[in-house]
């Protein structure tokens, strides 16, 4: 027998040969601006030896100038420092697209996470049933795993596991299966319409009727977990008390993210606005929208952008790819799903939330490492023409301290930026 482990070209060897490959075509903006920056340099340097030769008439002073110049450095130095970087997240088991979405997190002010499985752990659990409409509790559970079990969801899988555990048998029983994303699974049992989803599907897009004799019940439902609601025939049938417990990190990940620069966090979900509330208070996060699709997600997004925010998305799932799509920075959960990864441009290890407050750390320390490199080349070299034209630098001591300045400045590119905090597993 054959196992399939991983397909041609998706083990972390090719996809670090693919982000090197990628790494010229999304090269940073700040690396950009210094190899623009080079290229506009070199007539004036060749300017200044052809004039140090006019006023001087000395030869030597002139070939000392022609020795030096800014591209070389500039240009080794950056892209050198953002592979470097990418390296050094990829031993993290962070999939870095390209340098220029590190830039992006170094400015970044804003976060915003989805809730289930980025801020929670991903493995919800039935914790009741609560049936409505004369209905049974066990046979209303089978009837939502019998909807539930073809269907890639952490939520789904909740109730399938709930319902094996209880030994309910829960075969095929319905008909003409309709997904709808974001909200819910539509079928027929028998001649009847069954709807199984969120509050604003059940009833508002499906108009669900609450009986009469069950709305004190309906009102008495807990705070404290999420509920999936089922209906059989426009009647609310059961609804099933689904519990997601936090990551025991998320809160002090958001108050690090926090010191680390970002101004504003934000939790986007489609879940009930009351569970929001509370998790969003356990946190500490900013704001928090609830009961929301997808689409308002990244209209969201759009709004924090044209208030001029630089936004990063951090989120697992199919409903999160619009947002991932069109943040700044899209940061998905390496256990999500796989659109969600191949629409977001970093991918992280899901197994915690500090990872997000390391990659704005790393990407923090790769800015300020550019930074100083363009400081020594334009303050190094300059000095180097400066001494060389006044004749003070011989041609060849200037071609040697040029180069030797660039390739010491390239090895130290290629350091660890993160030296005091190391990675958790090594490739």
């Amino acid at each position: 027998m054959v196992r399939v482990t991983h397909a041609a070209g998706q083990n972390r060897y090719d996809r670090i040969v693919q982000m090197i490959e990628d790494s010229e075509r999304l090269n940073s903006e700040a690396g950009r601006k210094a190899a623009n920056l080079a290229d506009k340099l070199v007539p004036w340097c060749l300017g200044g030896s052809l004039l140090t030769w006019l006023l001087t008439g000395n030869t030597a002073r002139a070939v000392s100038v022609l020795m030096v110049d800014f591209s070389c450095a500039l240009k080794l130095s950056m892209p050198l420092s953002v592979l470097s970087a990418m390296r050094e997240a990829s031993l993290r088991k962070m999939s870095v697209k390209g340098g220029k979405y590190l830039e992006r997190v170094s400015h970044a002010d804003t976060v915003i996470f989805d809730k289930t499985g980025t801020l929670t752990k991903a493995c919800p659990t039935v914790t009741e049933i609560v049936p409505f409409h004369g209905q049974d509790a066990r046979e209303m559970l089978r009837t939502a795993a019998c909807l539930e079990e073809h269907f890639p969801h952490s939520v789904a899988n909740a109730v399938v596991r709930k319902a094996t555990e209880l030994g309910l048998d829960h075969s095929e029983m319905h008909s003409d299966v309709e997904y709808v994303v974001a909200h819910g699974i539509a079928t027929k049992i028998g001649d009847q319409r069954a709807v199984i989803g969120s509050a604003h599907f059940i009833f508002e897009d499906e108009g669900v009727r609450i009986p009469e004799e069950d709305r004190a019940a309906f009102d008495a439902l807990s705070d404290s977990v999420s509920w999936l609601y089922l209906a059989v025939g426009g009647v609310l049938s059961a609804a099933i008390g689904i519990s997601d417990p936090l990551r025991p990190e998320a809160s002090r990940a958001v108050q690090a993210l926090r010191d680390a620069g970002i101004g504003k966090t934000v939790m986007l979900t489609g879940d009930n606005k009351r569970i929001a509330r509370r998790i969003a208070g356990q946190l500490g996060i900013d704001e928090y929208q609830a009961e929301i699709l997808p689409e308002d997600k990244a209209a969201y997004i759009r709004r924090e952008q044209d208030a001029g925010r630089t936004v990063i998305m951090i989120g697992d799932g199919i409903n999160d790819t619009p947002a991932l799509s069109i943040a700044d920075v899209g940061v998905a959960v390496g256990t999500g799903a796989v659109i969600a990864r191949e629409v977001s441009d970093i991918t992280i290890a899901a197994e915690d939330l500090h990872e997000l407050v390391w990659l704005k750390r790393l990407s923090d320390a790769l800015m300020a490492r550019i930074d100083r490199n363009y400081r020594f080349v334009m303050g190094f070299n300059g000095a180097l023409i400066l001494l060389g034209a006044v004749g003070l630098l011989p041609p060849a001591t200037s071609a040697l301290l040029h180069n030797a300045s660039t390739v010491v400045l390239a090895a130290n590119c290629l350091t660890d930026l993160m030296k005091e905090e190391k990675p958790h597993e090594k490739a």
